[in-house]
């Protein structure tokens, strides 16, 4: 019988896994197909035109949003016989950073009511153009700033990582410098916009690998105290 840590590292390692393959979707696949932010009629007429692609990238976002609920859960357990004052506070660091991101995805929401077709809004279409432009972009831009409190979940993810017995310091490490990587690139996206900061991307890529480390060793952990 596997133990309530391990049955954590497994949930955890499928739950990032899921989120890895749904947001690169919707943000590399679906929305560039119809968001074209230097024309609003256009990204007008796409969604109204694609109405179910568009519906698509909004739920593949709103499983994102469940899996880090379940995810934020779950490395709580997974890191409960490391500190657990510490594994609760990280994990709702998490907890609001999906609440801001749900929040943003409202504006998406709003995007669907906006391209119906109805008749006595065709006197204001420029205008009505503009307002959906403008709730994708109030999307991106809220998402954007939520990923100030995923930053600091992360850096505090990875402290607990590299003092955890159970698992290598060295995926600590990594997802410290993660961390770090996205609160620089937010706070660059809102205070420094013109800095070009591309070369940290290469920072990303530490909770990418501690997912390969949960589903291969995390659900076979031994912990001692657990």
């Amino acid at each position: 019988m596997k133990s309530e840590v391990q049955k954590a590292g497994l949930i955890s390692g499928i739950g990032i896994l899921i989120m890895v393959l749904t947001v690169p979707i919707a943000e590399f696949v679906i929305f560039p197909k119809l968001v074209d932010y230097g024309n609003a009629k256009i990204t007008f007429n796409n969604i109204t035109e694609n109405g179910s692609l568009f519906t698509l990238g909004i739920f593949l976002h709103l499983i994102t949003l469940i899996c880090d609920v379940l995810v934020a859960w779950s490395l709580y357990l997974f890191l409960k016989p490391v500190n657990k004052n510490l594994s609760l506070l990280t994990g709702l660091f998490r907890i609001v950073f999906s609440v801001i991101t749900l929040a943003a995805l409202l504006n998406l929401v709003s995007v669907l009511n906006l391209t119906q077709k109805l008749d006595y809004l065709t006197a204001f279409d420029s205008v009505l153009h503009s307002e959906v432009l403008l709730c994708v972009k109030n999307f991106h831009l809220q998402w954007s700033f939520a990923f100030v409190f995923f930053g600091m979940y992360l850096i505090l993810l990875g402290v607990l990582v590299y003092e955890a017995s159970y698992i290598p310091k060295v995926f600590g490490i990594l997802l410290i410098i993660a961390g770090t990587g996205y609160l620089l690139d937010t706070l660059r996206a809102f205070f420094f916009p013109m800095l070009k900061m591309d070369y940290i991307m290469v920072t990303f890529f530490g909770e990418l690998l501690f997912m390969f480390w949960l589903l291969i060793k995390g659900w076979r952990v031994k912990v001692l105290d657990d």
